[in-house]
């Protein structure tokens, strides 16, 4: 009976302490996740675009398969080289002007795209928009980090991360529509494309640099009660951890944890890269060949519709019940199944599904995985580590576009590159079975 009194008043004061800290992490959630998903969207976009200009681009400029994918390949490659550079400037400058300045860079390069006239050109460019683009990706996830605690992280990540399919569905017969607009002011439909596409992306940047702010203690939007209840939230995730036992970058970026992330995010990024940079014309092929850009545009729109709603169930779930690495598991193992399906059915209706499939797994099993590794990885030292497996993920996407191409060209089919990539996700499924097993060990003696 006294046991009952004498708990009480600690259970109803830890009750009110939970509902506080879900207003503020709600209120947090509307102010900046919104925001950080439009940018996103206009970061995919200039990402993807290359895709749907290639349907006309290629014909004007003479590109083979393997010197579109080669143009693929360097954007990725400059995208990669400065990546971990890119994220520890963006610890140095803050979020909001580092941000920014990626936006309004890359945004100008994107939009230079229009004034290539052969591969060499294109070459270039694409490289510059690379090099631009670098560390948006890894420094929007550590900058969420700053923000959200790890119990709300699969929801904040999927919802961030769903503007990948959003953009899809949005892109692709916006996309195709521009495309429609070729000859206007004697100017070809696929150079519209990347000076329409590319000017959002500059205006967000601006727009950046007043809205955002860099850390939880600069928040004037919150009350002082409330910037207390979101750092002492995000101080519980640092002690509910035993003590940091201290790393230099590279011991820490050596570590069997980290490696293995690389290894994983390598191995899902090449499905991701490869959905997004050919299936518009896997599309094509699934239709039957010479289909109008506008058609393709609105079938490339259909796997997007079921991704979008996936992301958002699996995130919820996953935040509910606390577990993550099967819901990763699971999604690499779905993904590597769409594949399948596009490679063995001659049916478009049962190929198309396959995309889904695809579609769904590779999105939202991007969004989990970052959501299972984050707490994997020491506080001090995540700007580095970040940077790193993502820079893992460029390089997957910097070598599939060229693998792909090269496989395309040699056996005239898209199917033995699919099966790469299902190999490789093969690999990254028993890749998160190791870290899974390394992974806390080393979580509980060094976080």
């Amino acid at each position: 009976m006294s046991d009952t009194v004498l708990h009480q008043p600690l259970t109803s004061a830890a009750a009110a302490q939970a509902s506080e800290e879900k207003a503020v992490i709600g209120k947090v959630f509307h102010r900046l996740i919104w925001f950080c998903f439009a940018l996103y969207i206009v970061a995919y976009l200039d990402r993807i675009n290359i895709g749907y200009a290639a349907l006309t681009m290629n014909q004007d400029l003479k590109l083979t398969a393997i010197m579109f994918g080669f143009a693929n390949t360097l954007f990725y490659t400059t995208y990669m080289l400065f990546e971990i550079p890119s994220n520890l400037l963006l610890v140095r400058f803050g979020a909001r002007r580092w941000i920014a300045r990626i936006m309004i860079t890359w945004g100008i390069a994107s939009a230079a795209t229009m004034l290539v006239a052969g591969a060499n050109s294109l070459y270039f460019v694409r490289a510059l928009v690379g090099l631009a683009e670098a560390g948006f990706v890894p420094g929007m996830l550590l900058y969420l980090s700053y923000w959200f605690p790890t119990a709300y992280r699969a929801r904040v990540m999927t919802v961030f991360m769903t503007a990948m399919p959003v953009t899809m569905l949005i892109g692709s017969p916006i996309s195709g529509a521009i495309l429609h607009m070729h000859g206007a002011f004697g100017i070809a439909g696929w150079r519209w494309l990347f000076l329409l596409e590319g000017v959002p992306s500059i205006i967000l940047g601006f727009i950046a640099l007043r809205f955002l702010t860099d850390r939880p203690s600069e928040a004037t939007w919150l009350t002082a009660q409330e910037r207390a209840t979101l750092e002492r939230s995000l101080a519980r995730d640092r002690e509910d951890k035993p003590q940091t036992v201290q790393r230099t970058m590279l011991q820490e970026l050596g570590s069997p944890t980290v490696l293995l992330l690389c290894l994983a995010y390598f191995c899902l990024v090449n499905s991701l890269n490869t959905f997004a940079t050919w299936s518009p014309q896997i599309i094509r092929e699934v239709l039957g060949g010479s289909t109008k850009p506008l058609v393709v545009g609105l079938v490339g729109a259909i796997p997007p519709i079921f991704t979008i709603v996936a992301m958002v169930l699996v995130g919820a779930n996953s935040d509910r019940t606390g577990e993550r690495r099967w819901h990763t598991i699971l999604l690499f193992g779905l993904t590597g199944l769409g594949w399948t399906i596009v490679v063995l059915s001659a049916i478009p209706d049962i190929r198309l599904a396959g995309l889904i499939l695809v579609s769904v797994g590779a999105f939202t099993g991007m969004a989990l995985f970052w959501a299972f590794c984050t707490p994997l990885l020491t506080r001090e030292q995540r700007p580095a580590s970040i940077a790193l497996i993502s820079t893992a993920g460029i390089l997957g996407s910097a070598t599939s576009p060229t693998i792909v191409g090269f496989l395309r060209d040699l056996t005239q089919s898209f199917n033995s590159g699919l099966w790469y990539a299902v190999g490789l996700l093969g690999l990254g499924i028993l890749t998160i079975l190791i870290v899974s097993r390394v992974g806390p060990k080393y979580v509980s003696a060094h976080s």
